[in-house]
């Protein structure tokens, strides 16, 4: 039986052993996939173990994206660009490959949700690694403009100067601090952890453009604050779970090379959610 992994520090609440086994059931698919902890400063440890166990596969979560980036023989270019990873696959001469599905996740839930994007104006909130990861594949629809915003302004512009090449001629990719938004946008995504501490960047009410959609990468039972202030500013709102199922998918299909249905998961996640 193939053997994979989600390795994180902490881990028990993660929902990938789910995710992955309900994947695994709806395709009548042979896999075994656990959460396994390791140590803070040795994820090659604990990845080392799991592959001495027949482990073939990992998802990596915090804080340990950065650490695998560095441990694998070959990365996807989009795992260079994103500069971590977060799905490893042992090849069969025993190189490690290293891929990210982050973005992937997000721009799938994105257009599940009809959400604009080609020529869009799109803010996103935040410049840490989760932005970072997801910058490529929204750069590679072709909004009218991303505008990162930052509290501290010199990240965003950090990440302006990185990414610059892949904003096509038509997008004006800006970066700055929260102070330095202007203008309206048709889709506004939080990249920060602060709503799950019930924080919220100084915004200003003028953000939305009509039927604009926020979104709020993190997930939990009940709407985040992010999601609260933007509903009562008449903006359309979503959390982050479809964006969870879906880079779990785009995780099995780089191991199985066979695609699950996300929607019956997400479901089925959001029941599970609300029943607490």
């Amino acid at each position: 039986m193939s053997r994979y992994a989600v390795f994180g520090n902490p881990i028990a609440h993660s929902k990938s052993p789910l995710i992955h086994r309900s994947f695994a059931e709806q395709l009548k698919d042979s896999l075994s996939y656990e959460a396994r902890l390791a140590p803070v400063d040795d994820f090659a440890a604990g990845w080392a173990e799991f592959v001495a166990e027949g482990g073939q596969g990992a998802n990596v979560t915090m804080p340990f994206k950065e650490q695998a980036f560095r441990l694998v023989d070959v990365l996807s270019p989009r795992a260079r660009r994103a500069g971590a990873v977060n799905t490893l696959m042992l090849g069969k001469t025993g190189q490690l490959y290293g891929d990210t599905t982050d973005g992937v996740g997000l721009t799938r839930d994105l257009e599940r949700l009809e959400a604009p994007l080609t020529g869009a104006r799109i803010l996103i909130l935040g410049a840490g690694g989760a932005v970072r990861g997801v910058l490529e594949p929204l750069l590679a629809k072709q909004p009218a403009a991303l505008v990162i915003a930052n509290r501290t302004a010199a990240k965003a512009s950090a990440l302006v100067e990185d990414f610059a090449d892949l904003a096509g001629q038509g997008c004006l990719l800006s970066g700055g601090s929260y102070a330095a938004i202007e203008g309206q946008f048709d889709l506004v995504i939080n990249g920060t952890s602060a709503s799950l501490g019930g924080e919220l960047p100084p915004l200003p009410d003028s953000l939305f453009s009509p039927q604009a959609l926020a979104y709020d990468m993190m997930y939990a039972a009940e709407p985040t604050v992010f999601m609260r202030w933007a509903s009562e500013r008449g903006a359309r709102v979503e959390d982050g779970l479809g964006m969870l199922v879906e880079q779990a998918a785009e995780s099995y299909f780089l191991w199985r090379h066979k695609r699950p249905e996300t929607g019956p998961v997400a479901d089925m996640l959001r029941r599970m959610l609300a029943e607490g």
